[in-house]
């Protein structure tokens, strides 16, 4: 039984989502306490709760502990199974958070599943389902697990109501580990928003402002419609496109700020990406090492990225990591960032 202390490093959800993930793709029971002991609301949230119970149902598992606020959980896998899967947060929880989780499972199942997750499509503090389908499927297939995800409804908090259809191939026999150093030669650079049920002009006001800091024509912003029957929300995002890596950004809009801060906020993201030659972004440099840690486990030998910065998420996620896996990871000062190396 490997023992986590939920409180440790970055201690949010994380811990718990990286546990689950890599306890199903090892078959290694964990026992989890002080989950989430330093935030405002510690415990299991609903999202969280929806992850638990999501990887239970596609490993068979025995659970104890989930239930809401609760603070400790104990999980003891059975065999990954494939299928056809919905998973519903319930709220505006994040349904990608609940992705996260049970994928790395089960692109080592023997074969294709199906998913159909409900609930929060684009939340701050979880990956957008545009960051998803843009910056990590596309790096998934070069690692030799393919998927297709489809945005069905956005959700917004805090009516969620979102929902998106994956489906993840196997990929046991495939996964092959691989650098990324360079982000290679530009090949894109747009901003997009998404403001379901919200004046035109929000979205205007913020693409203007984006495209007046950036020096981006017209052709670069996009206003992206929406069903009526979705939102009220707003989304802000900037798509950076390179050869071998694509980086999304994203600034959320909220009652009381304005179109012009958000558009403040997310053109200093990207300038801080930009002012770095680091092939991922700090929200792509955590998602990235779970799934190069499992290709290095399967395959061995190393693999390394470069990347901006390393976030409180990151680095703890290597410590998670290290306690299912025989992999460790390394990292180094490079230029104007880190080369993180992961050992088998």
């Amino acid at each position: 039984m490997i023992e986590i202390d939920g409180s440790a490093g970055e201690g949010g959800g994380q811990i718990l989502r990286t546990s689950l993930a890599l306890s199903m793709c090892t078959g290694q029971p964990f026992s989890l306490t002080r989950i989430r002991a330093g935030r405002a609301k510690p415990g299991l949230m609903r999202q969280h709760l929806t992850c638990v119970t999501a990887a239970a149902e596609v490993c068979g598992a025995r659970v104890l502990g989930a239930e809401m606020n609760s603070q400790s959980l104990t999980f003891e896998p059975g065999p990954v199974r494939a299928g056809d899967y919905r998973f519903n947060v319930g709220t505006a929880g994040s349904c990608t958070l609940v992705l996260q989780t049970v994928w790395p499972a089960l692109l080592l199942a023997g074969a294709p599943s199906r998913l159909t997750l409900g609930g929060g499509t684009h939340n701050p503090m979880a990956p957008p389902f545009h960051f998803l389908a843009r910056c990590v499927v596309p790096l998934m297939r070069k690692l030799g697990a393919n998927a297709d995800l489809t945005l069905r409804r956005l959700g917004f908090y805090p009516a969620g109501g979102g929902e998106i259809d994956v489906t993840v191939w196997p990929a046991a026999h495939t996964l092959a580990p691989f650098d990324v150093l360079e982000r290679g030669p530009k090949v894109d650079a747009h901003a997009e928003c998404l403001a379901p049920a919200l004046p035109r002009s929000v979205a205007q006001r913020e693409l203007q402002h984006v495209g007046a800091a950036m020096g981006w024509p017209p052709a670069q912003l996009r206003e992206v419609p929406v069903r009526q029957n979705e939102g009220p929300g707003n989304a802000l995002m900037a798509t950076l496109v390179h050869e071998h890596v694509t980086e999304v950004f994203t600034q959320f809009g909220e009652k009381g700020v304005s179109a012009e801060r958000v558009a403040k906020h997310l053109v200093r993201e990207v300038r801080e990406y930009q002012a770095s030659d680091a092939a991922l972004g700090p929200h792509l440099a955590d998602q990235w090492a779970l799934p190069l840690a499992l290709a290095v486990w399967q395959r061995g030998g190393s693999a390394a990225y470069t990347c901006t910065a390393l976030t409180p998420h990151t680095t703890t996620n290597f410590d998670v990591i290290a306690r299912f896996l025989p992999v460790r990871f390394t990292t180094a000062p490079r230029g104007a960032g880190w080369l993180v190396t992961a050992h088998g």
